[in-house]
């Protein structure tokens, strides 16, 4: 058996710090990883994976794997699987993620845990930790089928560097044109100098209680001094204040960062099952009555327009 296999998430050579917390997990069980890259021009990157253990790195490269695509990705892999045998294989639990690891695991007819808070993988079982109920809640469920399969919540893992011989692998090429049945005409990416959202230490997100436009400028403010990330509820996103892609919550991003401020956000379930689990929780609400005092390590009782403009003031010192 090979191990564990730690899917790596890049795009156009960015790595998402997420690969490297999976790697820095598996490495603690005490067997073979490898982390296996898809893409094109992406064998440079294998030293990098050696940094956090990776004792392989497949590097699965051609013109059809340079973007992700379902068919081409799960054909490839189940090959791979076939030839090489795994014990585990660990995805990011993101939009790709999830998408390559369903799919996957359809296909193969094995069992899936999703969005993993903790995990542990020793004689060909999973022993996984997975909040369910919106985050009210935490389930620890098996997986037994071979090869375990298993999406990781970013943040959630210790990263540490451990040196891996990082030997370079480059399987036999399976998947085919045939086995691609959607094709990306175009991607337009947001651009933006604040970090990216589930990658951030630092995240400030703003609610309802911004009431519009002025108050959003008032968080971002607070951001930038921070170097945060900046993020909302659905309620300041459904009002058009803030784009889709910056919706933290159940049916948006889980994000997980050391510091995490919530500003005029009340803390509905949704939205706490998207960032509850964060190290270091705040808020700004003007009432006492709120949810989201609940989960806060420090909460403020105030209007957001008086608070956020004292705090900004502060941190200019």
């Amino acid at each position: 058996m090979a191990g564990t296999w730690v899917i790596v998430e890049q795009k156009g050579g960015s790595i998402r710090k997420v690969t490297y917390e999976m790697l820095s997990e598996a490495k603690k069980w005490g067997d073979e990883v490898s982390a296996i890259v898809f893409g094109q021009g992406v064998e440079a990157l294998a030293p990098e994976f050696a940094k956090f253990g990776a004792d392989k790195v497949y590097v699965v490269e051609g013109d059809i794997f340079a973007n992700y695509n379902t068919g081409a990705y799960v054909a490839q892999l189940a090959a791979m699987i076939n030839e090489y045998q795994p014990n585990a294989i660990m995805f990011a639990h993101t939009f790709n993620g999830r998408d390559f690891a369903s799919r996957l695991a359809q296909k193969l007819e094995a069992g899936l845990a999703t969005d993993v808070i903790k995990a542990s993988v020793s004689a060909g079982k999973g022993v996984f930790t997975r909040s369910i109920y919106a985050g009210k809640a935490l389930a620890e469920v098996e997986v037994t089928t071979v090869p375990v399969l298993a999406t990781i919540r970013a943040g959630v893992m210790e990263l540490a560097e451990s040196a891996g011989a990082g030997a370079v692998v480059k399987p036999a090429i399976a998947a085919s044109a045939a086995d691609v049945y959607q094709v990306v005409k175009d991607f337009i990416p947001s651009v933006s100098a604040r970090p990216e959202l589930t990658e951030a230490d630092v995240v400030v997100s703003g609610g309802r209680g911004c009431k519009g436009p002025e108050g959003i400028k008032l968080v971002e403010q607070l951001a930038d001094m921070l170097g945060a990330a900046l993020g909302g509820s659905r309620a300041s996103i459904d009002s058009g204040w803030l784009g889709h892609e910056l919706q933290v919550g159940q049916t948006g991003k889980v994000v997980n960062p050391n510091l995490y401020i919530a500003c005029g956000i009340s803390g509905a379930i949704q939205h706490l099952a998207g960032m509850s689990s964060s190290k270091f929780i705040a808020c700004i609400n003007t009432d006492t009555e709120a949810p989201i005092f609940n989960v806060s390590d420090f909460g403020v009782v105030g209007d957001l327009f008086k608070v956020i403009p004292v705090v900004c003031s502060e941190l200019k010192k």
